[in-house]
């Protein structure tokens, strides 16, 4: 059953008058059925290009959503903040954001299934994934929840006015206050599991200031202006301070835990639907506080890892 609209006197590109008397449907979904044939308006099937003036009787049959091919699961799940729109989570180190090949289970997406109600995005029924950090990476992520949140947190984080935040904790003493890592990433061309900071790759830009120093490590913030895949971490180790525990990019000599410490400490971002700035902030977890309180009394306890 079609919806059913009379479109009293808004004027101008039948897309934009529809997506902003509906909002649950974006232009960009709208243009898509319209293109698609799933809008009529008086009866006659129309192009996104066309023109309203007013009166006209307008009908969209939006395509069923289709279900998406991974399994809910009971896992739990730390839920900062959740309305209809956006789900923010604190994840875990150890977890994978989404399925991939040899890890279709146990993944975010999957016990985000389980415990919210999700809406539909690009005519399927899922989370919207809109950023990801590393499996051994804890900490904050946005979900959308809804195609109006899919398409406004995807233009913030390209337009880079959102907030992200991480602490890291990294391998000797950084002697600058602050400082920014402006180079290229890409595929290491030596090993293509791997990502390096190469000539013609695509630009990333980290910038870092130092919170505490224990000699042989040091505690920073790091601020995201682009979210390459591994940045932080390579840019770290392109300066010479690799992040300890992490068993890519750093040396076999590190501090023991769960991986690399590196965490989404801080996120903020304008809400899709309401334009509120929200931000948010979650301690590190556990192992990465143990060690940073035996680094302030003195206690370093480095050893090989591989």
């Amino acid at each position: 059953m079609g919806v059913e609209y009379t479109n009293q006197d808004g004027k101008g590109r039948i897309d934009k008058v529809l997506s902003e008397a509906f909002s649950d449907y974006t232009r960009s979904q709208l243009q898509n059925w319209i293109t698609a044939g799933r809008v009529t308006v008086d009866g006659a099937k129309v192009r996104p290009a066309l023109k309203l003036k007013g009166g006209e009787h307008i009908v969209i049959d939006p395509p069923e959503p289709e279900p998406l091919d991974t399994i809910p699961e009971d896992i739990p799940i730390d839920i900062v903040y959740e309305d209809d729109d956006v789900l923010v989570v604190n994840k875990p180190q150890g977890m994978v954001v989404h399925p991939a090949p040899g890890h279709r289970t146990g993944t975010l997406v999957n016990a985000v299934l389980y415990h919210s109600k999700l809406g539909v995005i690009n005519d399927v029924i899922r989370p919207g994934i809109v950023h990801r950090i590393d499996k051994d990476t804890s900490g904050l992520l946005m979900i959308a929840k809804t195609q109006l949140a899919q398409d406004s947190l995807s233009a913030q984080l390209k337009a880079k006015t959102n907030k992200r935040e991480y602490l890291a904790l990294v391998h000797g003493n950084i002697k600058e206050n602050s400082g920014t890592i402006d180079a290229p990433l890409g595929r290491d061309h030596r090993d293509r599991k791997k990502f390096a900071v190469i000539d013609g790759g695509r630009h990333a830009v980290t910038h870092f200031t130092v919170l505490e120093r224990f000699g042989n490590y040091t505690l920073i913030r790091c601020k995201l202006e682009t979210g390459r895949t591994h940045q932080i971490r390579v840019h770290m180790a392109y300066i010479h301070h690799p992040l300890a525990g992490d068993p890519v990019y750093g040396p076999s000599r590190t501090l023991p835990g769960n991986g690399q410490f590196l965490h989404a400490a801080t996120l903020g971002f304008k809400h899709p639907r309401t334009g509120e700035e929200l931000e948010f902030s979650v301690p590190v977890p556990p192992i990465f506080q143990e060690r940073l309180d035996e680094l302030r009394r003195g206690i370093d306890k480095t050893r090989r890892i591989k």
